[in-house]
Order: structure tokens, then sequence, then C-alpha cells
């Protein structure tokens, strides 16, 4: 059977691009040969799949030459590409499907945010509350058919990212266990901070415990991390992969609403995720290894944290 090229236009935020990986694998199961157009972490975040990606240009004329060339390079291997729908624009904005339909794609993607005249093909919302099955829909719209998406994301992580993350707990004395957090969130729900306030007194309670408490700031954190964060061990500048890994082999991770605790979830790692004002039917973190706390739009009280870190290391 002949490759049947599709340019997907990944989203723009890490967690959301983790809970479209069911949606990824399931067109890749519909018989599509996967060309991926993302941000620049999107690379390292996805190095273990075989799909191709390309990182977004930062001007739009240069990103419809780059989507140009990848439609010409599948044209080149589908003589039939040009006849059906060959793009899909997993982001919802008017912007991402311009782009695609510049570089001349036939895209298909939920119509909405006005621009419904640049799909050629448009696709209902998708009819659960959360994010996951909302992109597990917009699959569905493109190959057919239904389904449940699956119970767990089992996030691929390449077995040089396991190995960087075996040395590094190999190198600073991890063999016993560590306990990950990932204190830090981009970006506001209705103007509200997505970071939960307790997360400097948990930490400390968890050092005076007597157990390993593992940072890993992204850029721009590590000042925050090392100041209020004094008796963890933080790590920086590890690769989105490596962190992948490091998260999964962990004792527990203890998130807010932000891409690691997404990436946490999809590759297994046991997470409590402390949620505030997020709306958690639709953002919360997908998969059977997860405890989600949340008074919405207020926070759990470190108590009620303390309590489900409790239960979930045991004695």
């Amino acid at each position: 059977m002949p490759p049947r090229p599709l340019i997907v236009r990944l989203c723009n935020w890490i967690g959301d691009v983790v809970l479209g990986l069911p949606a990824l694998q399931r067109l890749q199961a519909g018989g599509y040969q996967l060309h991926l157009y993302g941000k620049g972490w999107a690379p390292t975040l996805l190095s273990g799949y075989a799909w191709p990606v390309t990182v977004r240009a930062n001007t739009l004329r240069e990103r419809v030459q780059q989507l140009t060339a990848i439609r010409q390079h599948c044209a080149a291997l589908d003589a039939g590409m040009a006849g059906r729908i060959n793009a899909l624009a997993m982001p919802n904005s008017f912007s991402s499907a311009l782009e695609l339909r510049l570089a001349g794609l036939r895209v298909a993607g939920v119509a909405r945010d006005g621009r419904s005249l640049l799909l050629a093909r448009r696709i209902a919302p998708g009819a659960g509350p959360h994010a996951l099955q909302s992109f597990w829909a917009l699959a569905g719209g493109l190959l057919g058919g239904s389904g449940a998406p699956p119970a767990d994301i089992g996030m691929q992580i390449a077995a040089p990212a396991l190995q960087r993350a075996r040395t590094l707990v190999a190198q600073r004395g991890w063999a016993a266990g560590y306990v990950c957090i990932a204190p830090f969130a981009a970006g506001t729900v209705h103007k509200m901070d997505k970071r939960w306030p307790g997360f400097p007194a948990l930490a400390q309670q968890l050092v005076t415990m007597g157990l390993t408490v593992v940072v890993g700031p992204g850029p721009g954190e590590l000042a925050e991390a090392q100041r209020a964060y004094p008796g963890a061990q933080v790590v920086a500048d590890l690769p989105l992969d490596a962190y992948a890994a490091l998260l999964q082999g962990s004792r527990l991770v203890v998130a807010n609403d932000t891409g690691p605790g997404h990436i946490a979830a999809a590759a297994g790692a046991p997470l409590i995720s402390v949620l505030g004002p997020t709306q958690v039917a639709q953002w919360r973190p997908w998969g059977s290894s997860v405890t989600w706390l949340s008074a919405r739009p207020d926070w759990p009280s470190l108590g009620q944290v303390m309590t489900a870190v409790q239960a979930r290391l045991g004695p």
C-alpha cells in the first residue's frame, strides 16, 4: 500500500501535544504517514516516536515556505495527495489553519475561530468534556468510525533519554528513590495563577521526612527553584525526553496544571495533580496513575495534599 502522508500542525503547549498523542497514534494506525509541524521543543518531546518533526519558523512567510517544502516532499511520495485531505490543524486557532492553507494544503480541523472557509473538511467538536477526547474525536472525524480513547496514554520514551535519566540518578545517588515536584506553570485561567502556593511548604515537609525532592526548572525558572526550594535537588537544562524518563522513574510526582504534569501522567508515573482554577473535567492529567485534587476555584490545602502524598507513598 503506498504511503498516505498527512501533515499535522501540532498545538503550541506541551500539555496539549501530550494529550494529542493517542489521536496521532490513531491516525498512524489508520494508515497515515505523519509529518508533524510544531514548536522548537516538539522534536525532543516526541523523540520516542518515528514521526518526522519540523520546527516552525518565526514569521508567517517562512512558515508557508516550510510547509510548501513539506507538501512537495510528501507529494513525491504520494501522487494522489493533492486530491484528498492532506493536512490536519490540531489547534483551533485561525492562524494554524491559515498557514497550512497558504501552503496549498487541503486542511481538516474543527470549524472555530472564524476559519471555516480555510478548511476543506470541517470536523464537529468532540462530545467528551476532556481535551484528550476532543483530539481523539478530531482524528476520528478524519478517519471515520468511533470508539473510546485509551485509559492510559503510554507515552514512548527513547532509549537514549531513558539511559540519560538512569545515569543522572546514579550520579546523584538517588537509587533509593526520589519525589519530583513540578511547581511551575505558565499562563493563567480566568486571570488566576495556576501555581499552587503551598509547594514551598510541601517540599520542606518532604525533605524533613528524609525524602529526596527533585525540581526540574524550565527556561527562566532556575533562580526561583534555587530560592524557593533550598532543600531540593535542582536539575537544570535536562532535555524534555530525559525529563520524561526522570519523571517516569520517580516514586511520586506532585505537579500543578502544567506540561510536566501531563508528561508524568502520559509516562505512567504516579502523579498527584494539584489543581486550582483549572477546569478539571477538561484539563486534568489523563491516566490511571493520576490522583487529582481540586477545590475549584480555590486551592486544596497543604494538609489535603500531604494526606494524598502519604497515601501514595505508603509506609
